[in-house]
């Protein structure tokens, strides 16, 4: 439920029964017994922040607040530093409330259902909890599943490599849960549970209720499955900012775009104004900033959100959408006029290139992205207001972030036509310093080259080419991979085994290196 401004709320209201009829008021309490019922000795928390979507106040020193209200509305408590939310029994943070008197309009999917009048007092439940400034998230991108097999791969595929994970405070999947099949959205819920931290979700443009007629009713099934599209919290020196920003139907426009509305403009400038400005602010949604795919996001839009977050010296932006990876440094190029540019992570996708690809013996799909970089997932590690992010090849080591394609074997012969060697560094940016050396030579560096990546043209070639249908599906045609280099392979340093180095940094400075090798023999004629 996407909330419309109702510039109705602005106007006091002069008699006290037709205002108590459009206002929330209840308690922010510590819950000490846990079992988010306030009692009489549970005292309430002051200063916290707490929200409709659009206002934001704060608790008095009983923890009190006081609040506009509407039918279709949802009140949201921003989860301070120091405490956590109650979770019900898969895991979900419930830290809202939802009123819709009437339930939602008639629709394909089931909305929520009439929650009847107000009650006189809407209370949120915290517990104290020991946070760290220094902590793990886990990031997923698109899941995407379409029906139930494909539950079965993300559940085999990434969920069962992180059961039980530790010292991970929450994880985050940038929407897309479901593939427009939004009665998909229960078994991802019970799947990712498995997982065992509190699990948060943004909304996709394949969460969409897309017979809505209105952008404001898009999101009503997803609100009914996993709370509030907008929302916000705080986790040690970090505050959390979660946008839906998919508007559809778009008037003028074919299809969705990436973008906001007024309301969650103003939601995200009440909510940032109480935010210190020595904290890090990470904005998550789903639609990258960046253009060039389909449902770009509207540059006034883009521009908008800009001048609102210039004011913070300390942001991270995250967003999947794109079945890519990508590194993405705004500066005034792209309007950004801070000196230190905006970092968004296009994080890359747990279903790379929609669960297509072979399947292997144990049912687990290869499904690289477009770009080449495989199926995985992120970790986002947090130390105060500063932040690196690690890239997790699904099935993979840690240390496996750069694919090497070249030849195996080549001839002395140099008029055959050299060989190269293709480096494809999941989380470089065209501005990353990469380098190879052969036989522990020098190192040299390698060419920015980007385009498509011929590890994965290749993989499509090997489903052209077969005279056996294979098990899974063919992937989608190559896309712009924006991290990928290459460099030549000598064919005259002598007949043998020669060894392939190649070392890359990253945007946080640290060093990656990945080894391969290639044989040079006489020609067969």
């Amino acid at each position: 439920m996407r909330i419309i401004f109702n510039l109705l709320l602005t106007i006091t209201l002069s008699a006290g029964a037709a205002f108590a009829q459009n206002k929330v008021t209840g308690f922010i309490y510590n819950d000490a017994n846990k079992n988010r019922k306030k009692e009489a000795s549970e005292k309430g928390i002051p200063n916290v922040a707490i929200t409709n979507g659009i206002n934001v106040t704060v608790t008095d020193a009983k923890g009190k607040y006081v609040l506009p209200i509407w039918d279709d509305a949802i009140v949201s408590v921003i989860k301070p530093s120091g405490f956590a939310v109650p979770l019900n029994e898969y895991n979900q943070p419930q830290f809202f409330y939802v009123h819709n008197p009437k339930g939602s309009p008639s629709s394909k999917y089931k909305g929520i259902a009439p929650t009847g009048p107000l009650p006189k007092s809407v209370d949120f439940a915290l517990v104290s909890s020991s946070e760290q400034d220094r902590f793990r998230a886990l990031i997923f991108g698109d899941p995407q599943v379409l029906d139930e097999r494909e539950v079965g791969y993300f559940e085999k595929g990434i969920v069962s490599e992180v059961l039980n994970v530790k010292d991970v405070a929450f994880g985050l999947t940038l929407g897309d849960l479901a593939g427009n099949d939004l009665a998909l959205h229960k078994p991802y819920i019970k799947s990712v549970s498995k997982v065992g931290v509190p699990w948060y979700n943004v909304m996709g443009n394949h969460d969409m209720n897309s017979d809505a007629k209105a952008d404001s009713l898009t999101d009503e099934t997803f609100t009914a499955n996993f709370g509030p599209a907008n929302y916000a919290y705080n986790y040690g020196r970090a505050h959390f900012l979660i946008l839906e920003d998919n508007l559809y139907p778009d008037p003028g426009h074919k299809g969705f775009r990436g973008g906001l509305t007024e309301s969650q403009f103003k939601f995200v400038e009440n909510d940032l104004k109480l935010v210190d400005t020595s904290k890090l602010v990470v904005m998550a949604f789903h639609v990258p900033l960046q253009n060039g795919y389909p449902g770009s996001y509207r540059e006034e839009d883009r521009d908008h959100l800009f001048r609102i977050l210039e004011k913070y010296p300390h942001v991270l932006v995250l967003s999947a959408h794109s079945h890519n990876q990508r590194q993405e440094l705004y500066g005034k190029e792209y309007g950004w006029t801070n000196e230190k540019r905006l970092y968004e992570y296009n994080v890359g996708t747990t279903c790379g290139n929609w669960w297509s690809g072979k399947v292997n013996e144990q049912g687990v799909i290869e499904s690289d992205m477009s770009d080449g970089t495989p199926k995985g997932y992120s970790y986002l590690n947090i130390n105060g207001n500063q932040y690196t992010a690690d890239y997790k090849v699904a099935g993979m080591p840690a240390s496996y972030q750069i694919n090497l394609y070249h030849r195996k074997v080549m001839n002395d012969v140099w008029w055959e036509g050299r060989g190269h060697i293709y480096a494809n560094f999941f989380m470089g940016h065209k501005d990353s310093k990469v380098e190879y050396r052969i036989d522990d030579q020098p190192w040299k560096p390698m060419k920015f080259v980007g385009g498509a990546d011929p590890a994965f043209v290749a993989k499509g070639a090997e489903w052209d080419t077969a005279d056996t249908l294979m098990r899974g599906r063919r992937p989608t045609e190559a896309g712009n991979c924006t991290h990928l280099w290459n460099a030549p392979l000598p064919e005259n340093i002598g007949l043998g085994e020669h060894k392939i180095e190649v070392r890359a940094t990253d945007v946080f400075g640290r060093t990656f290196t990945q080894t391969s090798s290639y044989r040079i023999e006489k020609p067969k004629w």
